[in-house]
């Protein structure tokens, strides 16, 4: 009786709050760790060098709200029924389903919404600089969504072919003098090809050792970028890649005896902004063309034939799918929309180095997929306007900045584990196809 008493006396409609605090102060004693480096101490400037700042109050304050929102999570966990779990998740699922629906609708007026953009009343270059970085990180986001959202390939080193897009193109450009028309499919080309290599020896792997494998790919990219001075200069990168033109049209101030620039040409006078605002075009038309492509595809066997490997590669191997060439093409196709977006990149810094293509990229762009929803594609536009243009919102928190964005991605993921639009609808319906007549 008297434990009975106890057990009562330490609980809340059965739920242990013992286990609880300890599970709440075992959280905080990591934060505790990681605020003193993050923000207890920081560098200041000083007479004759530079010196150590502590701000103890602000580790008191990070271990706290670790602690309190730890256990009322907890709590939450502890106390929510399976039956409201899964009502929640049904409606969360009805919303989803309901936005994509939505968005086939409002998919012409965000259209002309993006295509208005630069010229709307509050635009400026600040804006169409963000708009540009966002739609970049949806072309990449869409191209992943291929090889982990379709596929069901977890790519933990698509940055390697960003890379390799964005070398390709610098230095066919900067020792051939090709057009940027040009080194785009090249560029493609090569990191496609990259993409078949990286295929072939990780063909038999799934899960967590394909993720680790993937990961090793993307750091000897990295390594090699960075070894190999006497093509890609190391450390000190790659700088006077040539700029896109307007059709032979150069966007440059000077004016070449016998030669047109963009605003001779036409009769207007020169802007920066000119070159700004075609470079968010060309992106735009690229984003798209991914986009039209995967939907395209999607819905052909070899699309569906990714969708199917996502689900049970076994099931694929008795229905006479090759696993192999299912998963090369994947990667493949996959890899080339990394190498385009990379050698626009390239094309809009005018300077690339290896410190551009770290793991941190891979990272951001598989957060964009996997919270956007996998096999979503309003998803990772949703998650890039989120994760990309709403770290802009953060920037006057100097150096909380990463705090704030690593707390919204923490708290979509405990909100939403599966993604914002989780909901994904079959590609093809066999009772929709037996109606129409199909196979």
């Amino acid at each position: 009786m008297a434990v009975e008493a106890g057990k009562r006396a330490g609980s809340i409609d059965g739920v242990d709050l013992q286990a609880l605090f300890k599970e709440a102060g075992l959280a905080a004693f990591v934060a505790f760790g990681l605020a003193i480096s993050v923000v207890g101490v920081r560098t200041v400037t000083i007479p004759g060098g530079l010196g150590l700042e502590y701000r103890w109050e602000w580790v008191v304050i990070a271990v706290a709200a670790v602690f309190i929102g730890r256990f009322v999570l907890a709590f939450r966990r502890e106390t929510r029924s399976p039956a409201r779990r899964a009502e929640r998740e049904a409606t969360m699922d009805r919303i989803g389903a309901g936005v994509q629906k939505v968005a086939r609708i409002a998919g012409p007026l965000l259209f002309i919404f993006a295509v208005a953009l630069p010229w709307m009343p509050f635009s400026n270059r600040y804006i169409v600089d963000i708009a540009t970085l966002v739609l970049t990180y949806i072309m990449l986001g869409w191209g992943l969504n291929i090889v982990v959202g379709l596929a069901g390939l977890l790519d933990l080193g698509y940055v390697a072919f960003y890379a390799v897009g964005a070398y390709s193109y610098a230095l066919i450009a900067i020792h051939f003098d090709l057009s940027f028309w040009i080194c785009l499919p090249l560029a493609g080309l090569f990191a496609a090809l990259f993409g078949v290599l990286l295929g072939f020896p990780v063909l038999r792997l799934r899960g967590d050792y394909l993720a680790i494998v993937t990961l090793g790919f993307g750091e000897i990219i990295r390594v090699v970028l960075l070894n190999w001075y006497e093509l890609t200069r190391g450390p000190d990168g790659l700088s006077g890649i040539p700029r896109p033109s307007f059709f032979g049209l150069p966007f440059s101030r000077r004016v070449q005896e016998g030669s047109d620039t963009f605003h001779t040409f036409f009769g207007i006078d020169y802007t920066s902004m000119q070159r700004i605002v075609f470079l968010y075009y060309l992106i735009l038309a690229l984003a798209l063309i991914t986009n039209f492509f995967t939907m395209r595809i999607r819905r052909l066997p070899v699309g569906r034939a990714w969708e199917a490997l996502r689900e049970d590669e076994i099931a694929c191997r008795s229905l006479g799918i090759n696993p192999t060439n299912t998963k090369l093409t994947a990667f493949a196709i996959g890899a080339m929309f990394g190498g385009f977006a990379g050698s626009f990149f390239a094309t809009r810094q005018g300077f690339i180095s290896p410190e551009s293509f770290t793991f941190v990229e891979s990272a951001v762009i598989l957060a964009i997929v996997v919270l956007g929803g996998m096999g979503s594609q309003i998803g990772v536009v949703i998650a890039s306007v989120l994760l990309i243009g709403g770290t802009e919102l953060f920037r006057e928190l100097e150096q909380f900045r990463m705090l704030a964005f690593g707390g919204a991605m923490v708290a979509i993921m405990v909100w939403r584990p599966r993604g914002l639009l989780a909901h994904r609808d079959p590609t093809l319906r066999l009772g929709a196809a037996a109606k129409g007549g199909g196979p």
